[in-house]
């Protein structure tokens, strides 16, 4: 296999694709389609009390979501250092991003299958399918030292989410012509929805290929004993010793797992926020995400220009405090209001213009607190897990709160705007480095 230089443009637009592929699920299995639809789908579960019953006991099904995407962020967070030491060691992090991709994939694909009657299959699926895809994510963002120098790699993270926001609103829109259009295609809306899922697998599995052919591996020739699983855990135990030893590394990862809660639960509930909280339509909720990510193209863009000028540390601060805004305006629209669906509109605008920011520049920060290591992996793993465990924190937090007032999410969302702030003087403790400042 013909092998790239680091920093070059081929190597990154290659490992940026991956982000072009991945990305439907994070847009139409996360954010968009697959939430709308299991609300519907659950709606016509529901008893006198507005809950469903799931493995014996009554759930608010918004609740049961959270619940089961909080089991399978914890179930990544488990695997994904151990995994993770094990690749660094054999030096195989291309076969695992492979393995868990092919895993997501078909998961998603599998979702075809959700119906009413099926609802157990659909929460297996969604676990399965979110275990794949955060996976990958693992072994993706570990690459990011081996195809960019440290001056490329703020606006190479960025060009990733640029080129997932394109291509998963590509596919979104596509999505949304089938199940709008289904009439058409001589099909119902369930029909059409269900479809969707099988084309999301379909380009996140396909377009994963042009990432394949292009990403070293193995870029240190390692050459793993027999008892490589027990060496992967002691090349866990070594990082994780490592880690220790770096103050700012450990800081940032402190700030990084507080915002993480707030901003990733976000992601995932913003369509069932809209749907059930505020009454929209379908239609203008999938208009609503579309405009995020448009918008969030532009800020991915325009704030990694900003870090140039005045350095991630300020950067990412701006954008923790447009996001507790974020929070704490949500918190005071309510249904009954008038133009309830422009107000959301304007905060969907607000959101997109630091959702690609905050997460392209906290990955290209962490990557450049990085000592000199050739155990990229493990050392992405701990950037990994963290996330995972804020997203279990977060819809734990997020479903017990609507638990306890009855099924409002008003509070949930407030409580958001809190763990921002803490993010906030936690980043601002953070000293300035040579690439960090």
């Amino acid at each position: 296999m013909k092998t790239y230089e680091k920093g070059s443009k081929k190597l990154i637009n290659a490992w940026s694709f991956y982000d072009w592929a991945n990305s439907v699920y994070s847009l139409v299995i996360s954010t968009a389609i697959f939430p709308i639809y299991y609300s519907t789908v659950t709606q016509n579960l529901e008893n006198a009390d507005g809950k469903i019953m799931f493995l014996g006991s009554e759930w608010y099904s918004t609740t049961l979501l959270n619940y089961t995407i909080g089991f399978y962020m914890l179930v990544v967070a488990i695997i994904s250092p151990i995994l993770s030491g094990i690749a660094d060691y054999t030096g195989n992090k291309l076969g695992f991003l492979k393995r868990f991709c092919l895993l997501g994939s078909l998961s998603v694909m599998g979702l075809f299958f959700f119906k009413e009657e099926t609802l157990w299959l659909g929460i297996v699926l969604t676990i399965t399918a979110g275990i794949g895809f955060w996976g990958s994510i693992v072994f993706y963002n570990a690459y990011l030292p081996e195809v960019a120098h440290p001056e490329q790699q703020d606006k190479v993270s960025a060009k990733g989410f640029i080129f997932g926001y394109v291509g998963s609103v590509i596919l979104l829109i596509i999505c949304l012509v089938l199940i709008e259009g289904n009439e058409m295609f001589g099909i119902d809306k369930g029909l059409a929805t269900q479809l969707s899922f099988i084309l999301v697998g379909l380009w996140w599995l396909g377009f994963a290929q042009i990432t394949y052919r292009r990403l070293p591996n193995n870029i240190h020739q390692r050459k793993p004993e027999k008892d490589y699983i027990w060496k992967g855990f002691k090349e866990l135990k070594n990082v994780a010793k490592e880690v220790a030893n770096y103050p700012q590394l450990k800081t940032f990862l402190f700030s990084f797992f507080f915002f993480s809660v707030s901003a990733q639960t976000i992601i995932y509930m913003a369509g069932i926020f809209g749907s059930d909280e505020l009454g929209l339509p379908t239609l203008n909720l999938i208009v609503t995400i579309l405009l995020v990510q448009l918008v969030a193209v532009v800020g991915a863009y325009l704030f990694s220009r900003l870090s140039d000028k005045i350095g991630n540390l300020s950067t990412l601060k701006i954008t923790l405090a447009i996001w507790t805004l974020v929070c704490f305006i949500a918190f005071f629209i309510d249904k009954s209001q008038e133009n309830v669906a422009i107000y959301f509109y304007a905060l969907g605008g607000l959101l997109g213009l630091v959702l690609g920011a905050i997460q392209s520049l906290s990955r290209s920060t962490y990557s450049k607190l990085l000592p000199e290591t050739e155990d990229t992996t493990t050392y992405f793993s701990f950037y990994d897990v963290t996330e995972k465990l804020a997203i279990v924190v977060g819809m734990l937090v997020f479903g017990l709160l609507i638990a306890l007032t009855g099924g409002s999410m008003q509070w949930s969302v407030l409580s958001l705007g809190v763990f921002f702030v803490i993010a906030f003087i936690i980043l601002s403790t953070i000293k300035k480095t040579k690439y960090v400042r």
